[in-house]
């Protein structure tokens, strides 16, 4: 069976993967726009992207309905909005976010707009984003989770030629080579995945999603609650194999403009509510050796599934004092083990709304 290779380069393929880990980190995007505005544009870039699923139909109907047949099969794969009941409890609402300021992102369902003025409690990832003094202090409690300590260096850990494509893409985007050698991949990755328009939005102190979501409430009187620390989600990132994260690192330096298409693909699932095709869509674009395998599920199990555990255990006590919205990364949601089933196995009656 063709790939999506016959509608997009590999670079856009693994940067999907990228995208994805990038997604479900609500801090990193933070670290990112603060390292990135100094040399944000004075005019916002517009965004200009292609949706790669509805080009997958048309150039290739196979691999686009493999994709979907998977998707079907995916539980809980479709709906943003879930209705948590339990005998005892006013009801509560799980809500799926992506950690953008796209407004078709930021602007909420009719029905998660309800759920969201009723509720008494908000909880999102993490409210140490809120507090800017409070994320610098994260950022410097373990340095090394951002910046190498040693004799360490990107281009160190990398092949000549693909540190000159390093070199190369940080040229592009105005970025001095010497200004990050010292960096953590995953940092460097999380800069050079947004899109320009994403970087010049959040600089100019517009708010992704859960931001809005958790100020909004806090201006109303409501309580907000996090699940995780910064360094909670830097850790998880940092446990992946360096290895897997220098591949991904130069893949996005070849990606260049195309990560508008990335992020258009993701933001149009999103708007359908198709949360169950994000990681099909994946799997059908990733390289099928032994390595990229591992290191997939590595990532799925670190970056989803612990996470997802974490976050149901913390937020058992604040559910249980009912009318609570509770907003995470729209990726944490379906699948077997995802926070829809983590919490029906938690003895809540959990019901899709809309």
């Amino acid at each position: 069976m063709k790939r999506v290779i016959a509608i997009a380069d590999r670079a856009v393929l693994v940067s999907l993967k990228l995208l994805a880990a990038l997604n479900l980190l609500f801090f990193l995007s933070f670290i990112a726009v603060l390292l990135l505005a100094v040399r944000a544009h004075a005019e916002a870039p517009s965004c200009a992207g292609t949706d790669l699923l509805t080009t997958l139909e048309k150039n290739d109907p196979v691999a686009f309905r493999k994709v979907e047949t998977e998707a079907t099969a995916v539980p809980n794969g479709e709906g943003l909005l879930w209705k948590l009941e339990k005998p005892g409890e006013k009801p509560s609402y799980l809500f799926g976010t992506m950690h953008m300021t796209d407004t078709r992102v930021t602007t909420l369902p009719a029905a998660a707009q309800k759920a969201y003025d009723g509720a008494s409690t908000i909880i999102i990832e993490t409210t140490d984003a809120l507090d800017k003094a409070k994320m610098m202090a994260a950022m410097a409690s373990e340095p090394g989770l951002m910046m190498f300590t040693d004799n360490t260096t990107l281009s160190s850990l990398l092949s000549p030629e693909d540190a000159a494509a390093l070199d190369k893409g940080l040229d592009a985007r105005g970025i001095p080579p010497a200004t990050v050698a010292k960096m953590k991949p995953w940092i460097l990755s999380a800069m050079m995945a947004l899109p320009a328009c994403e970087v010049a939005r959040q600089t100019a102190g517009e708010p992704v999603l859960d931001v809005k979501l958790a100020s909004d409430a806090k201006a109303s009187g409501k309580d907000v609650e996090g699940l995780e620390t910064a360094v909670d989600q830097l850790r998880a990132m940092a446990s992946l194999p360096l290895e897997f994260h220098m591949k991904s690192l130069v893949e996005t330096m070849k990606l260049g403009d195309k990560v508008n298409d990335v992020n258009e693909t993701m933001i149009v699932l999103y708007q359908r509510g198709e949360v169950g095709m994000f990681w099909p869509l994946f799997r059908a674009v990733l390289p099928d050796s032994a390595d990229d395998k591992a290191g997939y599920a590595a990532f799925e199990q670190t970056m989803i599934t612990s996470r997802n555990k974490v976050m149901a255990a913390h937020a058992g006590p604040i559910l249980a004092k009912g009318n609570v919205f509770m907003a995470v990364g729209a990726m944490h949601l379906p699948g077997p083990e995802g926070l829809v089933e983590d919490f029906r196995k938690a003895g809540y009656s959990v019901t899709v709304v809309n």
